[in-house]
């Protein structure tokens, strides 16, 4: 399963992110420190189970975490596209393949890339944490590059490296997803307009009070 899993996800995320030698670069730097928290951004969850790409992102924090470069995990997403919040699918997913309870913290205001990061990182400074990277795949970490270098963020990136992620695809954990569902849920397509949506993917709708003095919701 992993070595079928590895053939789809990295030509797809690594055609159009960074490629896997600045990746390793990347990995490199960040195991010369330890950050406070990493920020991992939410993937809709359809079907009652995880796609590719967010077992990835699960399991690449979850290597991270053990190696001791993040103290903590931000999961990150809100319930955009079905009915579940991304950043507790995730968690629960994390805490099923053994990643401490203590140790994730979840975000719930973020529907496009641009707010995960945002959006963590701002809840993320609320909780005291100081050093924070962007962990994810070579394309989402490539894509949100220009918005964290306009907004001043300072967030390092940690983009998976394929061999040190191969071989982690053992466990595929039954979750209680019940327990991520939001009861007030209404599809961003319903809410929104296209146009709407294509200014969030832009980090137009960004609301700066989220998070602000200090909060933590």
């Amino acid at each position: 399963m992993g070595s079928f899993l590895f053939k789809i996800i990295f030509p797809i995320v690594s055609l159009f992110g960074f490629s896997q030698k600045n990746c390793k670069v990347f990995y490199e730097q960040a195991q010369r420190t330890t950050y406070d928290v990493i920020i991992v951004p939410g993937v809709p969850y359809r079907d009652h189970k995880w796609d590719t790409i967010m077992k990835g992102r699960v399991y690449w924090a979850k290597h991270l975490y053990e190696k001791g470069i993040t103290r903590h995990i931000m999961f990150s997403g809100s319930s955009v596209y079905t009915p579940y919040y991304e950043a507790k699918i995730m968690g629960l997913y994390a805490k099923a393949i053994g990643i401490p309870d203590s140790v994730i913290f979840e975000e719930l205001k973020a529907e496009h890339s641009v707010e995960n990061v945002y959006y963590g990182y701002k809840l993320s400074m609320n909780h005291g944490f100081k050093k924070i990277a962007l962990a994810s795949d070579p394309f989402q970490c490539k894509r949100m590059q220009n918005f964290i270098s306009k907004h001043s963020l300072i967030i390092d990136m940690v983009p998976f490296v394929k061999e040190s992620l191969k071989g982690s695809y053992k466990v595929d954990p039954l979750i209680p997803d019940s327990l991520a569902c939001n009861p007030d849920f209404i599809s961003i397509r319903d809410r929104e307009s296209c146009r709407m949506r294509r200014n969030g993917t832009r980090g137009k709708n960004i609301n700066t009070s989220y998070y602000e003095d200090g909060r933590l919701e």
